[in-house]
């Protein structure tokens, strides 16, 4: 892994359930995850992901592309675009920079209507007793 190096993309297709199961697994229970009429009432034209899902998508991402000795120190999203129910969001991420196993990675999720959210996540990568950067 080197600075500049680019994560392969994860696109993640935006369902009704997934927003819903999200919504659910992380205890929110605010009417705009999960119920299409209040939603519009509220100004929505739908139900929409929430930033616990988010959150735990982005982690996803990067131990999926990093590996299961991916260890997530820090996580620093932004939410921009809502995620509504038939979209896809697409996540990418660069590496900003490394220091010995623990590298730096800027992500962006892309949907239809723009980024949904921007961050960086801050992941240690230890593999075989050497580090992330091939030095053992």
């Amino acid at each position: 892994m080197n600075v500049g190096d680019a994560l392969p993309p994860l696109e993640i297709p935006v369902t009704r359930t997934l927003i819903v199961a999200g919504a659910i697994a992380s205890r929110d229970y605010q009417d705009v995850h999960h119920d299409a009429s209040l939603a519009r009432e509220k100004g929505s034209p739908d139900i929409f992901m929430n930033i616990l899902t988010t959150n735990g998508l982005v982690g996803r991402y990067i131990t999926d592309r990093l590996g299961p000795s991916a260890i997530l120190r820090r996580v620093a999203i932004r939410l921009g675009a809502p995620n509504y129910p038939g979209d896809t969001m697409t996540l990418t991420g660069t590496v900003t920079a490394l220091d010995g196993d623990t590298a730096e990675i800027s992500v962006v999720g892309a949907n239809g209507l723009g980024h949904h959210v921007t961050g960086t996540v801050t992941v240690t990568v230890t593999v075989g007793g050497g580090t992330a950067g091939g030095a053992a």
